[in-house]
């Protein structure tokens, strides 16, 4: 009996002491985030390049830069018009996305007519951006880094990983936000 009560007392003082931390098994330096920016980085030059070949190429059209990053050459303007898409407007649009050396890889076909509420539905990033440049019946076409378009996961269907994109955008309509919300 003595012993058992023994024995209980050294698991209660043991237990009561501060818990140890373990030491880890492997100590990361964060050099696989340093690497990752600098391939993207490299990633995003070389992209660049790209999209400055295919300008120089294209010397008939003026291309614009955007804040986001990619560039884009009206097809159509509207001289008419000075609205551009809002937040929450309702766009009605088709477009065309392909590679940059112009193979298709999603006809305005089998995308169909879109209709998209303004910052409020999810699309690549640079089509999302391009969407407000345009006003009512322009069309242009865009470059983008693949960082503004699938990225590294492409869409898992016909766009594989890193790829740039090369998108021809149609704003059919375009319906303001009051004149939309009106029941």
């Amino acid at each position: 009996m003595k012993k058992r009560i023994l024995l209980l007392a050294i698991l209660a003082v043991s237990a009561c002491q501060e818990p140890v931390a373990r030491k880890p098994v492997k100590v990361n330096s964060g050099s696989f985030i340093k690497e990752s920016a600098e391939r993207n980085k490299r990633l995003l030059a070389a992209e660049e390049q790209m999209i400055r070949e295919i300008i120089n190429k294209d010397s008939l059209k003026e291309y614009k830069t955007t804040a986001d990053g990619s560039w884009y050459t009206y097809e159509l303007s509207n001289e008419v018009s000075s609205y551009t898409p809002q937040t929450n407007d309702i766009v009605q649009f088709t477009y065309t996305l392909l590679t940059f050396e112009n193979d298709t890889i999603y006809t305005e076909d089998e995308l169909g007519l879109q209709t998209y509420k303004v910052d409020k539905q999810g699309l690549f990033p640079g089509l999302r951006n391009s969407i407000k440049l345009l006003k009512e019946g322009e069309k242009a076409t865009f470059l983008f880094p693949s960082s503004l378009g699938y990225g590294y996961l492409g869409d898992k269907n016909k766009i594989g990983v890193n790829v740039p994109l090369k998108a021809v955008i149609t704003i059919i309509d375009i319906e303001p936000e009051e004149k939309s919300s009106t029941p």
